[in-house]
């Protein structure tokens, strides 16, 4: 009991004990300087941790044993569902400006007037003004950059189809005002007659920004305008404006093997600038 006493008085001395100003003072100053002081001290090196470990960031992906047509690394590829009727996928950043500014400068001095795969019964003049832009042709052999080449082994890694089952690019630009119709890139037989292998999937690399127009659109996504009476020259439906270095991929059959009526597509009409892309159409067998 006297003990709890005591301890009790203790403690009510404790509370009841007020500082002096001047004792005031005195510890604030104290506070201060060591706080100046501790702040002149250089940081210390932390010992050399895992950054994982620490929570810095995450743990970096292990590589996977391959198999012998596999890579030894792993890649990423960052891309958006657009659509799912068709299918369609944004990939952003792609390829650099460089890239296409390279492509560019090879095909320009190559270019003439776009043509057009005929069903039966078209010629080049029934067909004249449903596309109306102007284009080249080029293989990765012909890029001595290996520009090409990269590209398309990029595409490959994107689409899941070997590189050499795909067609030579296709580099088109389109000035004010000109276009490219709806139409599709997959050819039905019995319009087009018989065809030794079908083209699969469409990889559209858009070179160069434009400033006003030049969609690729889809008027039938996911089953919309398709009893609508559409002209094939109406910019509607779910519109993809080009980007520089950004990539679009779509297919043009299901996975059963038939032509997918959804994957219409074309290219709206450019209102301001100049556009520039280049294509490559992948096909079902080697090319």
């Amino acid at each position: 009991m006297r003990g709890s006493a005591r301890s009790g008085r203790a403690i009510v001395a404790l509370q009841t004990t007020k500082l002096g100003l001047p004792a005031v003072f005195f510890c604030c100053g104290l506070f201060f300087l060591a706080g100046f002081f501790g702040s002149m001290i250089p940081p210390v090196d932390l010992p050399n941790e895992n950054p994982a470990r620490l929570g810095l960031y995450e743990e970096e992906t292990l590589e996977m044993a391959h198999g012998e047509t596999g890579e030894d690394h792993v890649s990423e590829l960052s891309f958006q569902v657009l659509s799912w009727k068709p299918r369609a996928m944004y990939y952003p950043n792609f390829a650099s400006r460089k890239q296409c500014e390279t492509i560019i400068r090879i095909a320009k001095s190559k270019l003439s007037p776009s043509s057009l795969a005929l069903r039966k019964g078209e010629t080049a003049e029934s067909t004249k003004g449903i596309r109306t832009s102007s284009g080249t042709f080029l293989s990765a052999v012909e890029d001595s950059s290996g520009t090409l080449d990269k590209i398309e082994d990029k595409i490959a890694r994107a689409t899941l189809i070997p590189k050499n089952h795909g067609e030579a690019f296709n580099i088109l630009r389109y000035e004010i005002g000109q276009k490219y119709a709806s139409h599709y890139d997959a050819f039905n037989p019995k319009e087009y007659g018989p065809q030794s292998s079908q083209r699969v999937a469409s990889f559209l690399l858009y070179l160069s920004d434009v400033e006003e127009g030049g969609e690729t659109m889809f008027p039938y996504e996911n089953g919309l305008n398709m009893n609508s009476g559409y002209d094939f020259n109406e910019c509607i439906g779910l519109r993809v404006k080009p980007r520089q270095g950004d990539g679009l991929l779509f297919y043009s059959v299901l996975v059963n093997g038939t032509i997918d009526p959804m994957s219409l597509h074309g290219s709206c009409p450019v209102i301001r600038g100049e556009k520039w892309v280049a294509t490559k159409w992948v096909r079902n067998e080697i090319q």
